[in-house]
């Protein structure tokens, strides 16, 4: 038996390795989407764009405005001359915010009043404003404690001291590129299995197999091992390239990673073979890959936290295993996590592979009668 089943994965291998879409599917799109979501798939706020209506022309508005001049954040500013030009500027998209100083703001403060600078922020990317919102405030706050020192005024003692644990600069690409090992493993282990009874069934031979010694069981196998090995090699490359290419540091324990992906890997090969089972063509195959793949990476936690979701819809999360990946991969790559933080993660996607193998296995052997 095992000898037929080792002759099917050779055999589906190297089908994989010989058709040319195949290939390119497996090989360049995560490669390309590694790169894309290192670089430019980023929350970072950098290189803003903003514009300056100064009214006051007195030393603590000029003083404020090049305090926003000296920001590395804000690449480029444009001075506005009346409030009119303000709703364009933000209707037009030319810049994110506009920072407008009141005509009485260096008189009040020179004589000890409370002095208002308003902030007009572009609604339309929420995200962006929040971040440029907090920015703002850091440099407003330090410019009224250096106000404060010259007036002699006495500031508070208290001092807020920022520490990033795990990843000290908040390099975003220390978050992307772990939870891009499960995101790209996923992706190829679906393409590869969703793709193979379709495949068979396009090219007209999936009936030799039926008439072959091959048992239905171990036609299951030879199907579903090809894409668990595929799956495992996209994730050890991309574990290599973030180590070696990227400089991401991996603190935790390479066997419970590459444990976790096996688990992971077989639960998603299950979901593939589920869909091979119901497509006709390789073309029905990819579209059902990306039918589910999209809620998957949606639903996992790796664009949005998932306690910002809906309550209603956050028990849904728990039978997507890329949720459990990704707390598994960032936690070993960045903090070490400990073995029975990965086992309490591992558990559930165990039991999603065992239901998942299970019902792709009801299946194929209901479409092979």
């Amino acid at each position: 038996m095992k000898w037929r089943v080792l002759a099917l994965i050779v055999k589906e291998l190297l089908a994989v390795w010989r058709d040319p879409k195949s290939r390119v599917a497996i090989l360049v799109p995560p490669l390309v989407q590694l790169l894309i979501f290192t670089f430019a798939a980023t929350l970072d706020v950098k290189n803003v764009s903003m514009g300056i209506l100064n009214r006051d022309n007195g030393e603590q508005g000029f003083e404020l405005a090049q305090r926003f001049h000296g920001a590395p954040v804000f690449k480029h500013i444009t001075y506005l001359h009346n409030v009119g030009e303000i709703a364009p500027f933000i209707d037009n998209q030319k810049g994110v915010f506009v920072l407008s100083i009141d005509e009485e703001f260096s008189r009040k403060l020179d004589a000890g009043k409370v002095a208002e600078v308003q902030l007009i922020l572009d609604g339309r990317k929420s995200n962006t404003a929040q971040i440029i919102a907090g920015y703002a405030q850091t440099i407003l706050n330090q410019f009224m404690a250096a106000v404060m020192s010259r007036q002699g005024v006495r500031e508070q003692n208290a001092e807020l001291i920022f520490r990033n644990w795990f990843n000290p600069n908040l390099y975003f690409y220390w978050y992307n590129i772990p939870c891009l090992v499960g995101v790209l493993s996923m992706l190829t282990c679906l393409i590869v299995t969703a793709m193979s009874v379709a495949r068979e069934r396009e090219l007209g031979t999936f009936d030799q197999l039926l008439v072959s010694p091959l048992l239905p069981s171990e036609i299951l196998l030879g199907k579903i091992i090809p894409g668990i090995l595929i799956g495992l090699l996209e994730g050890v490359l991309m574990l290599s390239v973030g180590i070696f290419l990227f400089g991401v540091p991996f603190t935790g324990s390479f066997l419970l990673l590459a444990g976790s992906l096996f688990v992971f890997v077989a639960s998603v090969s299950g979901v593939g073979l589920f869909i091979s089972s119901l497509c006709q063509t390789q073309q029905q195959a990819i579209l059902g890959t990306f039918i589910f793949m999209v809620p998957s990476v949606i639903l996992s936690g790796f664009a949005t936290p998932i306690e910002n979701m809906p309550e209603w819809l956050q028990p849904v999360t728990y039978a997507i295993p890329l949720r459990y990946m990704l707390v598994i991969s960032k936690g070993l790559f960045l903090k070490a996590m400990p073995a029975h933080i990965v086992f309490s993660n591992l558990w559930p996607m165990a039991v999603i592979a065992f239901f998942s193998l299970s019902g792709a296995t009801l299946l194929f052997r209901r479409r092979l009668e």
